[in-house]
């Protein structure tokens, strides 16, 4: 068995907790209170921790992979094991400051406070970018710094922005980019390593269909081996004859990133009665 540490709540939990369900595990929710349970169909336990805590409790032995923010990661400096980048909760983390300031580059910052959660972050960026700027370090709320005199600017997680823009400042720095990872431990026995591969299947399968769709359509004969070069699928589309003479269905996986351009292909190409259909799970 294993044990996945994942985020009590905030912003990673629901869709970590989509992910196991995707995957097909399958656990009890519990009461709000609930800090640990067993799946019932994995050998897997859950610890439900803060998300600071993650890290560590992997590096402890407490638990054996967790899934949270990089910016989590850095800045813990924890040196663990990114299993798989999970691809969900994109955020950056960036200098903010008030609209009214003039900025022209980063060395407008030399001699400012900035306020931040990520001190260790922050201070890598200055140091790099021989910034001397004072950091204070606050927990939470971090965008009203400026507005109450407590800071000249911010670093903080940034998403769509509108809450900087609600608190009067705007972005002028991106620090770094983060996203959700699967963490483990570098010492993790061969029993718990197969397991840990087992769940990483599962997450590559998932991965695979969200990026994919399953397309079938309709085609003259004639026009199969043309077609056929846009639709390549996994190894080849299938072709399967229609009752009508002359024409053939093909079914095929078509990449979410090229999908309108291709469809348009297919249409001059002769594709008829286009239908794509999302994938739940995909293995290659």
């Amino acid at each position: 068995m294993i044990t996945l540490a994942l985020q009590k709540s905030g912003r990673l939990n629901k869709k970590s907790l989509q992910l196991l369900q995707d995957c097909g595990i399958s656990f009890t929710n519990g009461s709000s209170t609930t800090l640990k349970v067993d799946a019932g169909n994995f050998p897997m336990q859950i610890l439900f921790l803060r998300d600071d805590d993650i890290p560590e409790c992997i590096a402890d032995g407490a638990a054996d992979c967790g899934i949270v923010g990089e910016n989590v990661l850095f800045e813990k400096g924890s040196k663990l094991d990114i299993s798989k980048k999970l691809g969900f909760s994109r955020c950056r983390l960036s200098i903010a400051i008030p609209k009214a300031m003039i900025y022209n580059s980063a060395k407008d910052l030399s001699g400012k406070s900035i306020a931040t959660s990520y001190p260790k972050i922050l201070q890598k960026y200055l140091d790099d970018n021989s910034i001397a700027a004072s950091i204070h370090e606050i927990s939470g709320s971090v965008e009203i710094a400026p507005g109450i005199g407590m800071a000249d600017a911010i670093f903080d997680i940034v998403s769509t922005g509108s809450t900087l823009f609600s608190n009067g400042l705007k972005e002028v720095e991106t620090v770094m980019t983060s996203q959700a990872v699967l963490l483990s431990s570098p010492a993790l026995n061969s029993d718990k390593k197969e397991i840990l591969n087992q769940f990483l299947f599962r997450i590559d399968a998932v991965q695979k269909a969200a990026n994919s769709k399953y397309i079938l359509l309709n085609a003259p004969n004639d026009r199969i081996d043309e077609i056929s070069k846009i639709l390549p699928g996994m190894k080849s589309p299938t072709v399967m004859p229609l009752a009508e003479s002359g024409w053939s269905s093909l079914h095929s996986v078509i990449n979410e990133d090229d999908f309108w351009q291709n469809i348009e292909r297919l249409r001059k190409a002769g594709a008829q009665g286009i239908l794509v259909i999302p994938i739940e799970k995909m293995i290659v």
